[in-house]
């Protein structure tokens, strides 16, 4: 399914005003993946907002704040939320190596100058714990690891389903076509978000 949360998480900037590049073409299943091949998505804000600063768990409203950014999807939907456990492995975090870095500042090298703004490591995955001790901890280590921001599935879901209209059609897009046909047959509500709960809720 990795094609598809990365398509869902590239719908997600670009409905948000992103230009979004992706890093590699191809899954590497005979190896594990460099460092510098773990970037899934490039995104860039062609109007940030310079005055604003974003939080560490990102919703849709702090978005302006980000001016570019190199994204890790890890669609790890068998668990609502990683774990302290988790992210100790290290399985989470080799985007965030320097040679992750530099290969997508690579690859913005045609978009953004070389005094361009810093590029935000961003994790995308299913959520982050909701009861302490557990979330600061899961926040510190994030934090020391070198992510700057997470973003969960749920504040991506939860704004695309918002987005979509019922009545146009996205024949070049599966994903949000999907969305809106959930809408059309009411299996989901633009303002109630039935499906997935209050926006309140989302850790």
């Amino acid at each position: 399914m990795a094609g598809f949360d990365d398509s869902l998480v590239r719908e997600y900037f670009e409905m948000n005003g992103f230009f979004v590049r992706q890093s590699r073409k191809y899954a590497v299943q005979s190896r594990r993946k460099r460092a510098d091949e773990e970037g899934d998505l490039l995104v860039i804000n062609p109007s940030p907002r310079r005055d604003a600063v974003a939080p560490f768990q990102l919703f849709s409203s702090d978005l302006p704040a980000i001016a570019a950014g190199v994204v890790a999807v890890k669609a790890w939907h068998t668990t609502k939320a990683i774990t302290p456990t988790m992210i100790k492995k290290g399985d989470l975090l080799e985007f965030v190596r320097k040679e992750a870095v530099e290969a997508a500042k690579e690859a913005f090298a045609d978009l953004t100058p070389t005094e361009g703004p810093p590029l935000a490591k961003i994790l995308v995955l299913p959520g982050i714990p909701a009861q302490e001790p557990q979330r600061s901890e899961s926040i510190t280590l994030l934090r020391e690891s070198g992510v700057d921001h997470v973003l969960t599935f749920r504040t991506i879901l939860e704004n695309l389903v918002q987005a979509v209209e019922s009545n146009q059609s996205y024949a070049k897009s599966d994903t949000l076509q999907l969305l809106r046909l959930l809408r059309v047959y009411d299996m989901v509500k633009a303002a109630q978000l039935e499906l997935f709960g209050s926006a309140n809720s989302q850790k």
